[in-house]
């Protein structure tokens, strides 16, 4: 059975010594740490993930993108992009110069 989180909405990780399934929609954005993560979700919650930022951005679904060398970011989650910054809820998140580009032409793609 093939458990790649890209082929489900849903995914587990470990976190206190439990697992905690989560749903891939419901995160709006992901902050490296170093060796681990914390993954915001909606609702405000949040999770610390051992895990690389560079390792997640491999399995997440094509919605997800980096943004940032600390950063991965839901599309679906954007509430708006201005000059070199995103918003998601009331975050403002930095987009880096090699990211810039990549993103714009994602975001111009969902432009009706």
């Amino acid at each position: 059975m093939d458990t790649n989180s890209s082929q489900h909405h849903f995914t587990f990780i470990k976190s206190n010594k439990k697992y905690i399934k989560i749903n891939l929609d419901e995160i709006t954005y992901i902050k490296g740490l170093g060796n681990y993560v914390e993954i915001y979700m909606q609702l405000g919650k949040r999770y610390i993930y051992y895990k690389a930022l560079k390792d997640l951005i491999e399995v997440l679904p094509p919605h997800f993108m980096r943004i940032h060398n600390s950063y991965i970011v839901n599309l679906m989650a954007i509430d708006a992009l201005e000059d070199n910054h995103i918003y998601i809820n009331n975050d403002k998140i930095s987009v880096a110069k090699s990211y810039r580009d990549c993103l714009k032409k994602s975001i111009e793609g969902l432009l009706l």
